[in-house]
């Protein structure tokens, strides 16, 4: 499924000191996706490829961050509209594991048998439920959680909306004037 479509280059609230954009999908596009939560595509913007994962809006649709380097190599600039075709990928990559949790689970075997025994998505999953923690002792609270639940066999998370629809925990960014 390749599907194409034309969207505005939003900048984010906050984001004076950095060059990066992003682009909310339409709904009917993102409702063809393999799934609600992060989903990675290929795509192309003005013939320049790139390989992205998509982030749930909170909305029941994705965003794409759209990076200073595409921007420029694309030709594109804040409030133009983008001709964008994505495909999502035939095989989910695994995630970067963030250091802390990637120590933590150095450090308890059990988890760590139970975190290669996953998916990819499901390992996706965890790392954002990890990294949407607002305050550092809500993020180290659930990376003990998370090995907990690991070395006791788990392989999905418990309690997490990966849509952010239900949670509102996921969103997009906000929209600069």
């Amino acid at each position: 499924m390749t599907a194409k479509f034309i969207a505005p280059l939003h900048r984010p609230v906050g984001s004076e000191d950095e060059n990066w954009g992003f682009v909310i999908l339409p709904k009917n596009i993102s409702h063809q996706l393999p799934r609600r939560g992060r989903t990675t595509v290929s795509g192309e913007i003005n013939g320049n490829e790139f390989i992205q994962t998509l982030e749930p809006d909170g909305k029941k649709s994705h965003w794409m961050r759209i990076s200073q380097a595409l921007q420029e190599a694309s030709g594109v600039t804040y409030g133009d509209e983008l001709s964008i075709s994505i495909k999502p990928l035939d095989k989910e990559p695994d995630p970067e594991v963030p250091d802390d949790f990637q120590g933590a689970l150095v450090n308890n075997s059990d988890a760590q048998k139970t975190w290669y025994a996953t998916t990819p998505l499901a390992r996706v999953d965890w790392i954002h439920w990890i990294t949407s923690a607002k305050q550092p002792n809500t993020r180290k609270k659930r990376i003990n959680d998370a090995c907990g639940m690991l070395a006791s066999g788990k392989k999905r998370v418990c309690c997490f909306d990966p849509s952010g629809f239900y949670s509102k925990a996921l969103r997009a960014p906000e929209i600069a004037d």
